[in-house]
C-alpha cells in the first residue's frame, strides 16, 4: 500500500527568506521610532456589510501640529520604487470605525493587507471608514455602499485598458512600476467620458477597477484616476511576492477570484467588463461570461495598436467574440468607438 504523506505545512524557501529579511528590517524600523500605521483604500459594500480594504505599514511618528501633512498623507504621495520599499506589519489588530462609530476589529494578513467583511447597516451612497491601530490616529477613506436597487455596474481593467503602460513585458513593467512618475502615464482617449456617460445613464451604479498590480501602487493609481477624471471607485489589487505554498502569486487567479466574488456579493447586478486584447482579458472574460451570463451586460475590449501589442507581449490568442451565452462583445481602439458600440446595444 502506498503511504500517504501529509503536505508540508512549512512555507516555501522564498517565503522563509522574505520573512527573515522582514524581521531584520522590522528591528531597524522599531529602533528608528517607527510605529504601525494604516494606509486605507477606497472600499465598497452593501447596506448590511462593508468590505474593509487597507494596509498596515511601519510609518514615521506623526508630525507635530505645524501644518505639515499627516504621515499617512506623506506615504500616499510616495512614487516609483519607494512605494515598494515600505515595510508592512503582519497580523496586527485594527479597529474599524464607520462614520465615526466603532463597529469591529480586524487583523492584517501576512503581507500587512487588510481585507475583511464587517457587518454593519448603512444607507446607499458614500460613507467614511476609519481604521486605526492601538497607538495610531484614525486613517480615513471613502466607502461606497451599493444601492439594493442597482442593476448595472462597471468592472474595469487598468493596465492597457484605461492606463497605457504595456505592463506585461517585464522590463517595461519594472520601469513603469519602480521608476516612472504616474503623471507621465497617459490615459486611453475617451475612456473617462465613456465611464461618466455610463454612470449618468445608470445612476448609482458601482465602478470597480480590477488589476493584477500590487497594493503598493494603489496611491499612484488613485491619483491617476482622479487626475484623468475617471469615476471614483475601489481598486481591487493583489499582494506581490511568495506565498506560504507557492513561489509567485497568479494575477489571473486574482482576477477570477474577484469576478466570482462580485457576482456572489451583488447577484442582481449586470456588469460591463472592460479589458484589452493584449494578454489575458479576453479569455478571462470569456470564461466568466460563459459561466455567469446572468451577471454580464456586455464585454468591451479595447484593441491595442500594433506597437502597443508588441510592447504588451503580443495579442491575446482568443478570436473576436460576438456573443457568448447571449452576452454581447464589443471592440474598439478607444473610448469613443466603444461608446458607439455600447450605444448600439442600448446601454447608452
Amino acid at each position: 500500500m502506498t503511504e500517504l504523506r501529509r503536505p508540508d505545512s512549512r512555507p516555501r524557501f522564498a517565503a522563509r527568506v522574505e520573512d527573515w529579511i522582514h524581521r531584520r528590517r522590522q528591528k531597524r524600523a522599531l529602533s528608528s521610532g517607527k510605529t504601525p500605521g494604516i494606509i486605507p483604500y477606497i472600499s465598497y459594500g452593501s447596506t448590511t456589510w462593508v468590505r474593509v480594504i487597507g494596509r498596515v505599514l511601519y510609518l514615521a511618528p506623526e508630525p507635530k501640529k505645524t501644518g505639515r501633512a499627516s504621515r499617512v498623507a506623506e506615504v500616499q504621495r510616495v512614487r516609483g520604487w519607494r512605494s515598494f520599499a515600505s515595510l508592512h506589519v503582519p497580523f496586527t489588530p485594527v479597529q474599524v470605525h464607520i462614520d465615526g462609530k466603532p463597529v469591529a476589529e480586524i487583523v492584517s494578513d501576512r503581507g500587512g493587507v487588510l481585507d475583511s467583511i464587517v457587518q454593519v447597516e448603512l444607507s446607499p451612497g458614500w460613507h467614511t471608514i476609519g481604521l486605526r491601530t492601538e497607538h495610531s490616529e484614525p486613517a480615513n477613506a471613502p466607502v461606497y455602499i451599493v444601492d439594493p436597487e442597482a442593476r448595472f455596474g462597471i468592472i474595469s481593467d487598468v493596465d492597457d485598458t484605461i492606463l497605457n503602460t504595456a505592463l506585461p513585458k517585464p522590463l517595461v513593467a519594472a520601469w513603469n512600476s519602480f521608476v516612472l512618475d504616474e503623471q507621465a502615464r497617459t490615459s486611453t482617449p475617451g475612456m473617462p467620458v465613456l465611464y461618466d456617460h455610463l454612470i449618468a445613464e445608470h445612476p448609482g451604479s458601482p465602478v470597480l477597477y480590477l488589476s493584477t498590480g500590487a497594493w503598493n501602487v494603489a496611491p499612484a493609481l488613485s491619483r491617476f484616476l482622479e487626475r484623468n477624471l475617471f469615476p471614483m471607485g475601489p481598486l481591487l489589487l493583489t499582494d506581490w511576492g511568495p506565498t506560504h505554498d507557492r513561489w509567485f502569486r497568479s494575477g489571473t487567479e486574482h482576477k477570477q477570484r474577484e469576478l466570482n466574488r462580485l457576482a456572489t456579493d451583488f447577484p442582481e447586478i449586470k456588469w460591463v467588463l472592460f479589458g484589452d486584447d493584449g494578454q489575458h482579458d479576453e479569455s478571462l472574460y470569456h470564461e466568466f461570461s460563459s459561466a455567469h451570463p446572468e451577471h454580464v451586460a456586455a464585454v468591451a475590449i479595447r484593441q491595442l495598436s500594433t506597437s502597443q501589442a508588441v510592447l504588451a507581449g503580443g495579442r491575446s490568442k482568443a478570436r473576436l467574440h460576438r456573443s457568448v451565452s447571449g452576452v454581447p462583445w464589443v471592440y474598439g481602439p478607444d473610448g469613443a468607438t466603444l461608446r458607439e458600440e455600447l450605444t448600439r446595444l442600448g446601454l447608452l
